[in-house]
């Protein structure tokens, strides 16, 4: 039956060859029929690159549901607090730090097959349209494979960045350190930000404008974002690198480089004009829930942007509670926890996890203004008042969810606290439970304390940036582990068969087998620059704080 199979395959392969051998000699006049359009005008549209342009935005925070859940909800997403499955996959996996080696590879597909090579392919594509000079759209994917580079850094360590599409003579790839991968990214959004300059002469910015997903050809804007990211990413590196972090930092601060996103009009957006893949990870599959933390710290601080994260849950256990799910917790069917609360993110802009429209949030105004207040706390010039800083994030960030109205109040409250975490339904009981007392609940308060010490002070913008920055899991797991801020309630069940601290959380993932057994030469020499073993229990470079 095999062999009567490949026979007909061949067959029918053979036939297809005929039929394209005999239309290839009509081959443009073929095509030309189907589009109604010759090449020259197919090239005044500059499709050639517009295709590339929208598909390298698509695939930043990938629009293809069971894409997106590998690429992060089943990692950072989860490890940030925000998010937990209840489903049970089988037995140990991600949640509990037992890694899927299959689960984990999608991460670096995504940079190198979805962003990075659609990138070569949209410089392909500018070779047919030789008067054009493509500043504003060059620079525009410039600051995306910085966005998309940074994320991939900052779960496995070294990236395939600035030496991708560059083979040694032995045909392996070499990764750059994340040290050397950061000052990459910095000089990339360099000259991404003296492309934009020049873009207003550039001739491809009103071609460009139906590329744009994010900001709809508005040079300006991408210039805010690019100085956003350069802030992010000194603020990411300041235990690490002191005084590149500081220049870096007064660099994005300083107003006469083009600014920053300070008002949420500037937010940055994936506008997917479609549903967001979590939504059916949510609805359809039953895979995604609510975090503990969530419920627990907004819970505790009456924040009413709580409904606008989580609904209700519907479980008589909990009914009418706004209560998330623990990492790592034991699972002895996929329903036990699935009537708990649901993940939301109902802003005053409409539902982010829209099944019809919705948006993956690249960067917002709430984080630069805590950016803004961490940085005024290590005193770096053009920083702002701390406390300004702080109060405008919670402001913003109220703004952006529609609750505008409660800020003050929120704002002046002194007394409020996390909540214990009490699970009805625990397997054991008291397993699940984190009471008062335990030092994984945070007794930090709203109000800001100028007498505070410098870490209490971090630890108050770090908790409300965590708030604010929902629902980007990836960059608030990247948080917790540069601060350790918010307090986060450590798995349950660790199944890392102590590679993972359970104390100390899980600080990075370890890299896959299909880029371990494709490029060894490149694995080896990458893993030299860690400081440690290839699991998840390593810290990355910038993980340094004392």
């Amino acid at each position: 039956m095999i062999m009567k199979n490949k026979i007909k395959i061949l067959s029918l392969t053979m036939a297809a060859m005929a039929v394209f051998a005999s239309c290839k000699k009509n081959f443009e006049e073929f095509n030309t029929g189907l589009s109604g359009l010759t090449d020259a005008q197919l090239n005044a549209d500059y499709t050639k690159v517009i295709g590339p342009m929208k598909e390298v935005q698509r695939n930043l925070i990938n629009q293809t549901n069971w894409i997106y859940q590998l690429q992060q909800n089943l990692n950072g997403d989860v490890y940030s607090g925000y998010f937990m499955s209840p489903t049970t996959y089988g037995g140990d996996n991600n949640t509990n730090y037992f890694m899927k080696d299959g689960w984990n590879d999608r991460i670096m597909i995504n940079q190198l097959d979805d962003v990075m090579q659609k990138v070569k392919s949209f410089e392909d594509g500018t070779k047919a349209y030789a008067a054009t000079t493509f500043n504003y759209s060059s620079a525009m994917l410039n600051i995306l494979t910085v966005i998309e580079g940074q994320k991939v850094s900052d779960i496995h360590g070294p990236v395939i960045y600035s030496k991708f599409g560059k083979p040694n003579a032995d045909l392996s790839v070499d990764y750059d350190s994340q040290q050397a991968a950061y000052n990459n990214f910095f000089t990339t959004l360099d000259n991404a930000i003296a492309k934009l300059k020049l873009a207003a002469n550039a001739g491809d910015v009103t071609a460009m404008k139906a590329a744009d997903m994010v900001y709809g050809g508005d040079v300006n804007k991408w210039i805010k974002l690019a100085n956003t990211l350069r802030l992010r990413m000194a603020i990411r590196i300041r235990y690490a690198d002191a005084a590149t972090a500081k220049t870096q930092g007064e660099k994005a601060l300083n107003a006469a480089n083009g600014g920053l996103i300070e008002a949420n009009e500037d937010n940055a957006f994936i506008n997917y004009g479609a549903g967001h893949p979590i939504n059916d990870i949510i609805n359809s599959w039953g895979d995604c829930r609510a975090g503990a933390p969530l419920g627990a710290i907004l819970g505790g601080y009456n924040d009413p942007r709580l409904p606008k994260y989580m609904t209700p849950a519907a479980d008589a256990a909990v009914s009418g509670q706004y209560i998330g799910i623990r990492n790592g917790i034991t699972l002895v069917d996929n329903d036990r926890y699935r009537s708990y609360s649901k993940p939301a993110a109902l802003s005053a802009n409409g539902d982010y996890f829209s099944g019809t429209n919705g948006k993956a949030r690249l960067a917002c105004a709430a984080e630069t203004w805590f950016l803004k207040a961490e940085a005024a706390l290590l005193g770096w010039a053009n920083a702002g008042n701390i406390q300004v800083d702080y109060e405008n994030g919670v402001k913003v960030s109220f703004d952006e969810w529609g609750v505008s109205g409660s800020a003050a109040a929120y704002l002046a409250d002194n007394t409020s606290t996390a909540k214990p975490y009490i699970d009805p339904k625990a397997i054991v009981p008291g397993q699940n439970d984190v009471l008062a007392g335990s030092p994984y609940l945070s007794n930090i308060t709203i109000k800001w304390d100028g007498a505070a010490t410098d870490e209490k002070k971090l630890e108050r913008i770090i908790t409300q940036k965590w708030i604010a920055i929902y629902p980007d899991g990836q960059e608030a797991w990247s948080e917790f582990r540069r601060t350790g801020y918010p307090k986060l309630f450590p798995v349950i069940n660790n199944a890392s068969g102590g590679t993972i601290s359970t104390t100390a959380f899980i600080r990075r993932l370890p890299f896959c087998t299909k880029f371990i057994n494709s490029n060894p030469g490149g694995y080896q020499r990458a893993i030299a620059t860690l400081g440690g073993p290839d699991n998840g229990g390593t810290k990355l470079w910038w993980d340094k704080k004392p």
